[in-house]
Formats: C-alpha cells, structure tokens, sequence
C-alpha cells in the first residue's frame, strides 16, 4: 500500500511553518498515543504515521527532498535512512514536542515512558562538503570521505565509567530514569512522572568516570565512510545518511551526516539542468562548405557533421548524452552551439577575398535562396 502525503496526514498545508506543524502533530500524538487507545491497531498505526510524517517534515534537508522527490527522496537508495520508525525512535522525539518531558506519562501513569525505558539521548548532527565532477555526478559514485568526529570511547566502550564496579543501577529511580509522585486532590489521588534528578533520566550512576572521556562515553576519532552518490544530484543539493554523524552519549542515538554536494566546473561543457552545453566554434568557411568535427561528451569524444551553409546561433542536440534525473531513468541531452568565429588580423591577401566575396550577391541575405543554388555559386566564383 502506498504512503500517505505527509501534509494530509499531519493536516497541514506546504507553505505551513514549522510552529504549525509542530503543533499539529502534538495534537495528533495526543489524540492516538497507544496508552489512550489500548488494543486498538488503527490508533497506532495512526500514531506511526504522523510520527513518521513529523519526523520528515520536522527536518529541513528532509522537508526539502520530499517538497522535490516525494517518498523517495528520504529512501535508502537516495542517502535516507530507509525504513520506518519503531516506538523507542517515536518516544524519542517527545522531549523536543512538548517541551522537554513526555506528557503521557503524566497523563497515563507513565505508560509512554515505560516503552522507552531510560532517556535515549541523540548526537549531533554533521556536515560535510563533496567535490564532484560532471562525469561523476552523470553515472553516480561512490565516495569514501576521512570524517573527524566524536566516535565512542574505546577505554569504556561509551558506558563513561572507569570500570563495571562503577557502574551502578541508580537508587532512586531503580534504572527506570523517572520518578513517580501520587499527590492529593480534591479530586482523587493524581500520579505525575518526572524525570529522576540523581541520574539525570539516564537510569544509572557512575561512582567513577573513566579517564579517557571524563564519563561522556565519547573521544574524537576518524573514521572512513563510504557515500554512494545517486547519478543526477547537484549543486546545493543535500544527502542524509542516517546514524553516521557524531555518536550519543552513553549509548545514545548517533546523528546524521549531511552531504551537501559540490560541483567541480568543467573545463569545456557546462550543465543547464540534466541538459549538457557546448559552444563549438568555427571559422567562416567551414560553416559555408560544410565539415566533421570532434566534440567532447560526458563520455568522451564524439564526431559530428556541420552542414554546408551552417548559421551562427544554430544549436545542434546530441540525444541522451545529458544528466540523468536523480531516481529516473530520463535522461538529457547535450546541446550544442554553434558559433562563427571572426578573426580579428588577416593578410592582405586575405582581404582581397573577402572584398571580392563582399561585393557578390550571393554574400548579402538572400531570403528564398536554396542553399545548394547559393552554394554552386561560391564554388564557380573559386575556379
């Protein structure tokens, strides 16, 4: 079954902003959490979906390739994650939502927070430039790129403690990470959640920090990831790869890379879109009597035939041999121009033949004139 738009499942509009989609999702994630609707699929399924929805358009380089791409732009083959969202990925995002806590768990006993268990914290993300030539952007590559980033720590694999005897389940929230109070009302006994203030949400205590990373589980490291760029992307254009950006605290959720693409000029072609460009210059001559010429390609060298009688300003195409679509089997083409190149010193011999060529008819805009007529007569002027 294919998805559904994103905006209509949100109820929003493309030009909304991010307040407005903010908010509608808050009342969405209300309306269907699993904890209002116990044992009721369609409600979660729901749920999923304009979670899904938000995480899309809650992120500008995501929002972007699917306002351009649609589903597919945040595929796995076009440098999305791929996939969809489980409930720990879900519960996640309520700290940004609602501003820091998760709402249902004041509401519903803490269910919401239960599924998720500890606070999951998420690295940051990282951006990086990529350099590609045409050639490379047409058939699509494979790019392997040194990134410095915050990896995780080898000397206590993350955990931030200086050995396991440190590593404690906290005391006061027994490793839940929150904390619940029932308080008196006049109307009956009302149970809050908050988040445990001895562990900070995250369920443990550390009674001694490793020495490496000073207890953040993370050090600066390198590491080499492998890009596979889609054929047809440019400049400007920005690629996600999920879970390759800086690594989370204590074993959080790493960020994302972001890939924003480059294009290196090319000495002869120019792109207009998936077309290719081509000024081709020749002299007087050959553009009256006609010639073969080689011009350079995406794919290398290719010949082709100038007619006789060939104007200035004529445009020649060479079909398919232009910018594929990102995701598409459309192809473009490349454009040739032709322009009449003057120069701009002559002999004076050549001056005489191009007075005597000056003064004749057949060298002055003759509209309805063929041109093989036109033609016979350059040639019984030579001889």
């Amino acid at each position: 079954m294919s998805k559904r738009d994103y905006y209509d499942v949100l109820g929003v509009s493309r030009q909304s902003d991010a307040a407005e989609i903010k908010s509608a999702y808050r009342k969405l994630a209300i309306k269907y959490h699993p904890d209002k609707n116990p044992d009721n699929a369609e409600a979660e399924e729901k749920f999923k979906e304009a979670a899904e929805a938000y995480e899309i358009l809650s992120n500008p380089e995501k929002k972007a390739r699917y306002d351009q791409f649609g589903h597919a732009g945040n595929s796995a083959g076009f440098g999305g994650a791929g996939g969809g969202m489980n409930m720990d990925d879900i519960f996640s995002q309520f700290g940004d939502i609602f501003g820091g806590g998760n709402p249902f768990e004041s509401f519903f006993g803490g269910g919401g927070g239960s599924r998720s268990g500890r606070r999951v914290q998420k690295g940051t993300n990282l951006r990086i430039k990529v350099k590609l030539t045409l050639e490379e952007i047409a058939k699509g590559v494979e790019k392997k790129v040194k990134v410095n980033k915050q990896i995780v720590c080898h000397t206590c694999d993350g955990s931030g403690a200086k050995d396991k005897a440190s590593f404690h389940t906290c005391k006061t929230c027994g490793g839940a990470g929150s904390v619940r109070r029932v308080t008196n009302t006049i109307l009956g006994q009302m149970q809050t959640t908050s988040t445990c203030p001895t562990c900070n949400g995250e369920g443990v205590e550390i009674t001694a920090k490793c020495t490496t990373c000073k207890g953040d589980g993370l050090e600066r490291g390198e590491e080499t990831i492998a890009i596979n760029i889609p054929a047809g992307v440019s400049e400007g254009m920005q690629l996600s790869m999920s879970g390759k950006g800086n690594a989370a605290p204590r074993g959080g959720i790493p960020g994302d890379l972001i890939i924003l693409v480059e294009e290196v000029p090319h000495e002869s072609l120019k792109r207009d879109g998936i077309n290719v460009i081509y000024d081709l210059y020749i002299n007087f001559a050959d553009a009256a009597l006609g010639t073969s010429v080689e011009v350079p390609t995406i794919d290398g060298k290719a010949k082709i035939k100038i007619d006789p009688g060939t104007q200035g300003g004529k445009i020649l195409r060479l079909k398919g041999k232009g910018i594929p679509e990102v995701n598409s089997y459309h192809k473009g083409d490349q454009l040739i121009y032709v322009n009449i190149w003057t120069p701009k010193a002559i002999s004076s011999e050549e001056r005489d033949i191009l007075e005597k060529l000056k003064s004749s008819a057949n060298f002055k805009p003759q509209p309805g004139k063929s041109e093989k007529s036109f033609f016979e007569r350059i040639k019984e002027y030579f001889e």
